[in-house]
């Protein structure tokens, strides 16, 4: 982790530099007056109203229809016509003069104050600022203001992912939320510091307010917005569902965001003396807020959200508002007396104790089933909640009294039921049998367990290696699954290693006679990136000679334009690839797709002795429906030169552009499982090819080729 934030340092840290320079480079134009203050706090609201804009552009079109290179583009010569058009008012301000510039700034003034009561109103203010707060306690809350605003931001979005389902549109949705209630915020609280008497107050009544509206949101994200009855009309149109999520988001964060927002501005007005260079007073501020960020972001995303779970972290949120709300009144010398100003901080303190224990517990059925609302009050019982680093994790027994459910951000994953323990298991035999004798397994995604434990009948396997980016997952699944995964934690010839699969991959020098993947769906923000060329590039240079690698591709909550990225990628990287279908059915609902180092060839005869042979294995494949050859065979759907008509027009998903996650976050509420499966199985052909049979099995394996 450490290494990696170096990276990102590297990277990001020369443009962000000089992007937090440009608010502090603008109040120079600016002076430490009332008016000033107030003016650079509408610049700031300005800056949020484009980031608005920049989010929903980038989220929604750019990165949707082009790739980065051409986002990166755009935002470098929008800067590129912001760096002109500066130049040019530099020029006409130099040309103007001092005494120019001056003057206007005394008829903006004016302007300002035209009638004689604003002008008595300013002087009662100028007044009533006698004593001005220290600097110091300003930069202390402001900084604990941005540190509560990133916390709840990494808390909320974790929830609100789970809610709507974790898509790059969601995230983009999320931030853009928080901005606009920034921006808002921004404005209100410009327009407040010019005619607040104490700006100090103002920045700590902001945070009072921050002890009730934290605690709103958890309430509204857990217990009301959940329930909403969502049009049907919208699941047909995913521009309205994602109107509708925008609307959610800001109902729930809101309240807080503005709060923060304003906190910004006053806190400006508060730290500014009219003798004051006014961008070393911003510098100084939006530093502080910026430092506070950084740490919230940090302590509560690596630290307390792992550790205290959503519900204690948001506690944490509360209590952390009301401190810096109790430094704000206690400390504050320009106001009351020692005494009034005591008392209060000790209220206000006491109010966000009682707040931060009325903090909404955070729903199982939120973190197990996610935007599945309804199957919320569907569960006997919960035999393991966890909320980790990466995602949030649940064990759950069904009302139904035999279903068992693996849960991974706030979706089914893999469960003890016929269909999808023969995906799970079909994930592991099918390249263990294809390939004549593996010994080395890499396992991409632990889920319940069950393919890594389908590796454990077969004799020759001496090594399984096992990446996993979440550290709950094998923790939960390993006892709460034993018996479907054979006890995989605890074989000795299993690793389990926790981390990014793609970084893995990548830098790891061991390979592998078999490698077989199961990312989560590939609408969830970052699961595209395996499912890339690049990955699977990576993926046959970690192959062995004759190694075989397997990929996970469901039909359902998707498109048929996104399983066609999908099978058009893993073929341009395997050609001589085939797939398998593993619904019991027959109508649809994942698939296999399976790929060699080289052409894809199948010896029927010894792959007929090998499940007969181990009692254990065929056991295995017995147990879901697959324990003889012919069933398993005929599990067959396709190779690539049979699909290449119907993949004509696959977009095929690049680490430049990650098309997929693009196209699958647009249809995460489309089941046209049935209607894609029989797309694919048109092209199904008796493989020449690939199988190679004895003359006593070959009538049989034909005939079974008939649907």
């Amino acid at each position: 982790i450490l290494l990696r934030a170096v990276v990102c340092l590297v990277a990001l840290l020369p443009p962000t530099i000089l992007m937090g320079a440009t608010l502090p480079a603008v109040a120079r134009w600016m002076k430490s007056t009332r008016l000033g203050v107030s003016r650079l706090g509408f610049l700031y609201m300005a800056n949020l109203c484009g980031a608005v804009a920049g989010t929903l552009l980038a989220g929604f079109y750019l990165l949707r229809v082009y790739d980065m290179l051409t986002a990166t583009l755009v935002a470098a010569a929008l800067n590129a016509i912001v760096a002109a058009a500066s130049l040019v008012l530099a020029k006409r301000a130099a040309a103007a003069g001092v005494t120019e510039e001056a003057e206007e700034n005394g008829a903006a003034d004016a302007r300002a104050r035209p009638e004689p009561a604003e002008a008595a109103a300013e002087q009662e203010v100028a007044a009533a600022q006698g004593a001005v707060p220290d600097r110091a306690l300003v930069y202390l809350v402001i900084g604990l203001s941005g540190l509560t605003s990133l916390g709840a931001q990494v808390i909320w979005t974790r929830l609100l992912g789970l809610l709507m389902g974790a898509t790059v549109f969601t995230f983009s949705i999320i931030l853009a939320v928080f901005l606009i209630g920034l921006g808002i915020g921004s404005s209100v609280g410009s327009y407040a510091a010019r005619y607040m008497g104490r700006p100090a107050r103002g920045l700590a009544w902001c945070q009072v307010g921050l002890v009730a509206t934290i605690p709103l949101a958890a309430f509204m994200i857990n217990r009301e917005i959940p329930f909403w009855e969502i049009n049907p009309v919208f699941f047909g149109d995913i521009l309205l569902r994602y109107q509708h999520d925008l609307l959610r988001g800001l109902i729930a964060m809101l309240p807080a965001t503005v709060l923060w927002g304003a906190s910004f501005p006053l806190a400006l007005a508060a730290a500014s003396h009219d003798a004051d260079a006014p961008d070393r007073v911003v510098g100084d501020t939006y530093a502080a807020n910026t430092l506070g960020a950084i740490v919230g972001a940090m302590v509560f995303g690596m630290v307390l959200l792992p550790w205290l779970g959503t519900h204690g972290s948001q506690q944490y949120l509360t209590l952390l508002a009301g401190l810096a709300a109790f430094f704000m009144f206690a400390m504050d010398s320009s106001g009351y007396s020692l005494l009034r100003r005591g008392t209060a901080a000790l209220l206000v303190f006491g109010f966000a104790v009682l707040m931060s224990r009325a903090v909404t517990p955070t729903d199982p059925g939120l973190i197990a089933y996610g935007r599945y609302v309804e199957e919320w009050g569907n569960v006997t019982a919960y035999q393991f909640v966890g909320e980790g680093r990466s995602t949030s994790v649940a064990v759950s027994d069904y009302n139904d009294g035999t279903t068992r459910s693996m849960h991974v951000g706030g979706k089914v994953v893999a469960s003890n039921q016929p269909r999808d323990m023969r995906i799970e298991r079909m994930l592991g035999h099918v390249p263990g049998l294809v390939h004549p004798d593996p010994e080395s397994v890499l396992v991409v995604g632990f889920g319940a367990g069950v393919t890594a434990g389908s590796f454990l009948m077969y004799p020759g396997v001496e090594r399984i290696v096992i990446c996993e980016i979440e550290p709950l997952v094998p923790e939960s699944a390993g006892v709460y699954f034993a018996e479907e995964n054979y006890n995989v934690v605890n074989d000795p010839r299993v690793e389990i290693v926790f981390d990014d699969a793609r970084h893995f991959i990548a830098t790891t020098h061991e390979t592998f006679d078999v490698i077989t993947s199961d990312p989560i769906h590939p609408w969830v923000r970052g699961a595209a990136s395996l499912y890339s060329t690049e990955y699977f590039e990576l993926v046959k240079q970690r192959l062995n000679p004759g190694g075989v690698v397997a990929q996970w591709v469901p039909l359902y909550e998707t498109s048929e334009e996104t399983v066609k990225s999908e099978m058009g990628t893993f073929f341009e990287a395997f050609p001589d690839g085939t797939v398998w279908n593993s619904d019991i059915s027959g109508e649809g609902y994942d698939v296999v797709m399976l790929g060699h180092n080289g052409p894809t060839t199948i010896d029927v005869g010894a792959l007929a002795e090998r499940i007969y042979a181990n009692p254990e294995l065929h056991q295995s494949l017995a147990d879901v429906d697959l324990g003889d050859v012919y069933l398993f065979l005929f599990q067959y759907l396709g190779q690539a030169r049979d699909l290449s008509a119907w993949l004509s027009d696959a977009q095929i998903n690049r680490d430049r552009s990650l098309r997929l996650q693009y196209l699958a976050g647009l249809s995460v509420d489309n089941f046209d499982t049935y209607d894609i499966f029989t797309s694919i199985a048109a092209h199904r052909r008796y493989p020449d090819n690939v199988f190679v049979v004895p003359p006593e099995m070959e009538y049989n394996l034909r005939s079974g080729f008939g649907y």
